[in-house]
């Protein structure tokens, strides 16, 4: 029959499936089926088996513009192609797109906490103008294109650190024969330049006084007091307190160089510890990997404490640095810090086993009223530190 928009309209059948061909286009035709289904499509054989094609339904596209796509897949056919594999292929590459990616790849991995929950702010966040396409669609252009609107809106580190999370995704997804080739492969990494901030007495005084009453001032407090590394304090569970040793002991699953890791607490940390309320294992935040709110809290502390340029980091460098100032052995910032650079690095960090858990609490200690000092000097409080004899 000669189709038209009209006749298309009125046609009707008895048979549940039941295709009218087009006089004008042959194998091009009108599909029927008992549910009401009404679509184009085109049929043809193809190496001796009945193939067909469906081009869309009659409800929303134009006789014309069907008639148009037909032609270009009959084109197809007689050039020996096969276009309804060819769809599939493209259906399954836009079913590829980058989120279900990500998200698959954040499953599979087989890392710290600390790290996944990182490489899921990176992917899900800083990449998020990514996520609506598929992985064939991200080239390099793409990746670099976006990895300078990272770095401008959060610095070269930051830039760096999503570069190689989204590079080990692609790998990944490489052999897991999701795509080809690895777009983050020849882009730029940015120059990183170290921080050497060091907080001076006032500073520390006036972010201590500013911090609000809550699980983030608590944080701020005991990472100044403390000097250890912002998400140990952040996850920090009630089961690695040993509130009558006065100590916490951090698994080597819960630090940065996988070395098991116990620091005392000084009388000014028990006591913020004393004024949680424990609810579960995890003291602070809601999540599975503790406090989470940082950039936010973090915004709104500046606002009141009116200190520039400074990041929670500092707090560890500044407490390194200034415990060296009271007289504190460089090997003994060390192993507060847990770092085995330096003193126990090498042959002496093989025979070196000691702790130095009295030096420790000692230097704390000492950290703490240096601390305890500026605070009340910053409150008008006429007080000095006294040196021994």
């Amino acid at each position: 029959m000669k189709l038209t928009q009209s006749s298309i309209a009125k046609l009707t059948s008895s048979k549940a499936d039941e295709i009218f061909f087009d006089d004008e286009l042959p194998r091009f035709g009108v599909r029927l089926r008992e549910g009401g289904s009404r679509k184009y499509v085109v049929q043809y054989r193809q190496g001796g088996i009945a193939r067909r094609y469906t081009i869309g339904p009659t409800a929303t596209m134009t006789l014309d513009e069907a008639r148009r796509r037909a032609r270009k897949v009959l084109v197809a056919v007689d050039d020996g192609r096969n276009p309804g594999a060819e769809k599939e292929t493209a259906r399954a590459a836009s079913r590829l797109i980058f989120a279900a990616v990500a998200t698959d790849f954040l499953g599979a991995c087989r890392i710290k906490p600390k790290s996944l929950y990182e490489y899921g702010h990176y992917l899900k966040k800083l990449w998020k103008p990514l996520h609506k396409l598929p992985l064939a669609a991200i080239s390099r252009q793409v990746v670099a294109s976006h990895l300078r609107t990272i770095a401008t809106d959060n610095g070269a580190v930051t830039a760096n650190r999503a570069r190689s999370t989204l590079s080990s995704m692609f790998a990944w997804a490489i052999g897991e024969g999701l795509c080809e080739s690895n777009p983050v492969i020849g882009t730029n990494v940015q120059e990183e330049k170290p921080r050497e901030r060091v907080l001076t007495d006032p500073e520390l005084a006036a972010i201590w006084k500013a911090v609000p009453d809550d699980n983030y001032g608590r944080i701020i407090k005991l990472l100044m007091l403390t000097g250890q590394r912002r998400d140990e304090i952040g996850a920090l569970r009630w089961s690695e307190i040993d509130t009558d040793a006065k100590l916490i002991a951090l698994s080597s699953t819960r630090t940065k160089n996988g070395r098991e890791h116990q620091f005392p607490l000084s009388g000014e940390a028990l006591a913020i510890l004393s004024g949680c309320v424990r609810h579960r294992d995890l003291l602070f935040g809601v999540g599975p990997n503790g406090f989470a709110a940082w950039s936010r809290k973090k915004l709104a502390l500046d606002k009141v404490c009116n200190i520039k340029a400074w990041t929670v980091h500092d707090l560890r460098r500044t407490a390194a640095t200034r415990m060296a100032d009271l007289g504190v052995q460089p090997h003994i910032i060390e192993a507060v810090l847990n770092h085995i650079s330096g003193h126990k690095a090498g042959v002496a960090g093989v025979y070196n086993r000691s702790t130095y858990a009295a030096e420790k609490r000692d230097a704390l200690e000492r950290w703490a009223n240096h601390i305890g000092i500026a605070v009340a000097q910053a409150s008008g409080a006429n007080v000095t530190a006294l040196r021994k004899a």
